[in-house]
């Protein structure tokens, strides 16, 4: 994106490329606001149907984290139709025309070409109120940390392609990634954060460093506070690790200190995920309460994982 001319300010345009915030937002009229975003990529399960619905989850999540609705969406597919057949495309279609209805939107067309590598994804619009805009951006200095899914999604499901995991694991994960982050988005419409975004491909350090960094400030995260799939740290520890997660580690090394944190727990922290949960940051008073409901709500994995701290010498610090 560097390497694209510099656009002139449009007041219009809330959100753009300067945060590398989670969607666009753009203001239509003073009470309507357009939130724009795409998402796609290669199968990551066997199952096509639940490919649909993973992939419908992951791009719907970026208006969620916006603090919209998400309203129409338009399918974007590559295929090789001729060596998979029209099936297994309609059962991925019907997949994410579910997931679609579930979270209210519509599914108003979208485009396809003949590809050698399966890869589906959706363009998703949504709405927001202009001034109730959530940006990953904003968090303040004695907040806390929430998040709303566990970790480890991306070391499970190359587990998966590896054969290491158990049918229980292979199904919690799956479900996992295919739950929708409505119900947290929705929750978090009674409180005051300060902070939003969707854990996703840069991992919860990642995307936590991106918020530290647009925030000025630091984060403290606690390592025992963190929800983490069940084998995820077993398979790390066995060298079951996605090249996007070891990327992350590598990209992150000059912005964390990790206090007595063993390499393949790092490696958790890092990893690359596919439909994550929120990651949220606001005072501590309201973030318990909302943990509480998320909970109640059936958000079983929802904690409080950190804190926020006036700047330091690093944005990431993990402790035990």
């Amino acid at each position: 994106m560097r390497q694209l001319p510099k656009q002139e300010p449009v007041p219009e345009l809330l959100v753009g490329l300067d945060t590398s915030d989670d969607a666009g937002v753009y203001q239509i009229t003073d009470s309507i606001a357009l939130i724009q975003t795409v998402d796609y990529f290669t199968p990551i399960v066997d199952d096509p149907y639940m490919f649909g619905q993973i992939t419908a989850a992951n791009a719907l999540s970026d208006v969620y984290a916006m603090g919209g609705e998400p309203k129409t969406v338009m399918n974007i597919v590559g295929f090789p139709i001729k060596k998979l057949g029209a099936e297994m495309l309609a059962d991925i279609l019907r997949g994410a025309a579910d997931k679609v209805k579930e979270a209210g939107a519509i599914t108003v067309g979208g485009h396809s070409i003949d590809d050698q590598e399966p890869k589906f994804g959706l363009s998703v619009t949504g709405i927001v109120h202009p001034d109730k805009v959530w940006k990953n951006v904003g968090a303040k200095p004695g907040d806390v940390l929430v998040l709303t899914k566990p970790i480890g999604v991306g070391i499970i499901t190359t587990g998966i392609k590896r054969s290491a995991v158990t049918l229980e694991q292979e199904q919690i994960v799956t479900e996992t990634m295919a739950t929708l982050n409505k119900v947290a988005s929705e929750v978090l419409t009674d409180f005051h954060p300060h902070a939003v975004t969707d854990v996703t491909g840069f991992g919860l350090l990642g995307h936590g460093c991106e918020m530290a960094r647009g925030s000025e400030v630091s984060f403290e995260f606690s390592l025992a506070q963190v929800p983490v799939l069940e084998g995820a740290l077993e398979l790390a520890e066995n060298g079951v690790v996605p090249g996007g997660s070891k990327a992350n580690h590598k990209w992150l090394a000059d912005d964390v200190v990790y206090e007595d944190i063993l390499a393949e727990e790092q490696l958790v922290l890092c990893d690359a995920i596919t439909s994550g949960g929120l990651f949220v940051a606001l005072n501590e008073q309201e973030a318990v309460e909302y943990v509480d409901k998320l909970r109640s709500r059936g958000l079983a994995y929802a904690s409080i994982v950190g804190r926020v701290t006036e700047k330091k010498d690093k944005y990431i610090y993990v402790k035990r």
